[in-house]
């Protein structure tokens, strides 16, 4: 017996050959199958692990700068990073130097405004969740899915078989044995399939969970930050104050009074 040759090589390999059409195109369709479920593992687990890398890059600079706003002002990106396109889509620039609302001479924004900002960064971590969920359903599929795809080749096969048998008129082990071992092949072929999806499956969604929390963590550390540093909050009646002592310095400024 040669040691390097693969486990069950020949067990498959009987089984293969004497598997029905209908079991090789179950078989087929299991590969197919297979091969879309490793693609989207090799993708989704290349998207997390960059993800989560640059995430931590991306959370220590930020955590850093004393200024919510430095990271942006400074052109830097952290490209593959979920809680740096939350943090991008904030809209806090646009709102500073479009509806300004100047505040002991530094420029601030309203509450009014701060609340699209909070819809805005509320949006775009959903739309990271989404994106880092994307892809998940093939997974599952071929965990449920692939077990049944590989039974019904089986079930399949065997009633091939006896049906075989019956019109042969011999119930031999014989003549049973290479009929039923090419319908369990289709079976064994769809735990192959299950089994790494399974596993894969598992891992991911709980490395997207974490993702997650940690985005609605940031998104609620962003918020926070930007409110302390950017937003409006004067009472009402200090609103009012302001703006009748802006009005009294404008009417001076245009009828300024000639002393003798």
């Amino acid at each position: 017996m040669d040691p390097f040759q693969p486990i069950l090589a020949n067990a498959l390999t009987f089984a293969f050959e004497k598997a029905t059409i209908e079991g090789k195109m179950t078989i087929s369709a299991l590969i197919l199958v297979s091969m879309v479920s490793w693609s989207v593992i090799i993708t989704k687990g290349r998207q997390i692990l960059k993800a989560r890398a640059m995430s931590r890059k991306f959370l220590a600079a930020y955590r850093e700068s004393k200024d919510p706003m430095a990271l942006f002002r400074d052109k830097r990106e952290f490209s593959g990073a979920p809680a740096f396109e939350v943090y991008a889509s904030g809209e806090v620039e646009y709102h500073l130097e479009n509806n300004p609302v100047t505040v002991k001479g530094k420029k601030r924004i309203s509450v009014e405004s701060f609340q699209s900002v909070q819809v805005a960064l509320e949006r775009s971590v959903s739309a990271e969740a989404l994106s880092l969920e994307k892809g998940m359903i093939i997974l599952t599929t071929a965990v449920s899915g692939g077990p049944f795809i590989g039974l019904l080749g089986t079930v399949w096969g065997v009633m091939e078989t006896f049906s075989g048998i019956a019109m042969a008129a011999s119930a031999s082990l014989t003549a049973m044995a290479p009929g039923v071992a090419g319908a369990l092949i289709a079976t064994v072929v769809g735990l192959f399939v299950a089994i790494p999806a399974m596993f894969a499956y598992n891992l991911m969604i709980t490395a997207i969970r974490g993702i997650t929390q940690e985005l609605d963590n940031f998104n609620s550390e962003v918020m926070t930050d930007l409110e302390h540093q950017y937003v409006d909050n004067r009472a009402l009646a200090d609103e009012i104050a302001d703006a009748l002592r802006n009005i009294t310095f404008g009417q001076q400024a245009q009828n300024p009074t000639h002393r003798p």
